[in-house]
């Protein structure tokens, strides 16, 4: 089992910046690929962002690609999103995912385990 508790979410203005963490506690963190995906009300889940356990390969939605930043420090078992120029389209629940696999994947239902989420609400 891996539990994951992300934290980090707010409020902020349009074009401002906020950073997400995701604390992975159970079993051995860097075996995981992880994912960050979004929900907004009324909307299905979406991918915004995946890493590779080893860290050295990351994917992004085109919607926040070149805005945001996943990364990952094993020693810590935390992964981060760096979220920078949001736009209020960016309002949504944010959700830690892991995926059991070396490789990661932009599909909700191929992770295996996910965090409750955190609040990010960008106001215009």
């Amino acid at each position: 089992q891996v539990q994951l508790v992300e934290s980090g979410g707010g409020l902020v203005q349009a074009g401002g910046s906020l950073r997400l963490s995701c604390v992975a506690s159970g079993r051995t963190f860097g075996s995981y690929a992880m994912g960050w995906f979004r929900q907004a009300p009324g909307k299905e889940r979406e991918f915004v962002a995946s890493i590779r356990w080893s860290g050295g390969n990351t994917y992004y939605a085109d919607s926040v690609k070149g805005r945001f930043t996943i990364s990952r420090d094993n020693a810590k078992n935390t992964v981060y999103l760096q979220m920078n120029s949001l736009k209020p389209e960016d309002t949504a629940v944010y959700y830690c995912a892991a995926r059991g696999s070396y490789g990661s994947s932009p599909y909700p239902g191929e992770y295996d385990y996910w965090g409750r989420g955190t609040q990010v609400t960008v106001s215009s």
